[in-house]
């Protein structure tokens, strides 16, 4: 007898840890903390108080937008990132860190042009892009890293 693989999944709205199995993903389901729906088809918005969780403690990858509210490119991809999470969740979970608000992860992680695109699996970076892409550009270079 097999059993399943069960998934941590943070919850977008309260950060609470959500134990899922892996073949209940595509159903959605709800955080038992807060109630709200555990993917959303948005990206999370990524905060000091939030990220190292989302990053480190996830059950599924998490890309991490850069980005500041002054940089045309910037604006210019918000659409596209926001549409990629529709299609890349519930396997990969989207977030945007304001790289104005939370210099210290921007610091943390080097980052010296935006937007840029970090790929996170288990805690740690696994892949990196720079750039504004479109976002069927954004979905196949996600699932390429993995």
């Amino acid at each position: 007898m097999t059993q399943d693989k069960v998934l941590i999944i943070l919850c977008p709205h309260c950060s609470a840890a959500n134990r899922v199995p892996s073949d209940k993903l595509n159903a959605g389901g709800i955080c038992g903390r807060c109630k709200q729906p555990l993917f959303a088809g948005e990206p999370v918005s990524l905060t000091a108080a939030n990220f190292d969780a989302h990053a480190g403690r996830s059950g599924v990858p998490l890309l991490v937008d850069f980005w500041a509210s002054w940089c045309g490119p910037c604006r210019q991809m918000a659409p596209a990132f926001a549409g990629a999470a529709r299609d890349l969740e519930p396997y990969m979970r989207l977030g945007k860190l304001d790289t104005e608000a939370e210099q210290g992860i921007a610091a943390r992680y080097g980052i010296r042009s935006i937007p840029t695109m970090i790929l996170f699996s288990n805690g740690r970076e696994v892949a990196r892009q720079s750039g504004a892409m479109p976002q069927q550009a954004i979905v196949a270079w996600a699932r390429a890293q993995l």
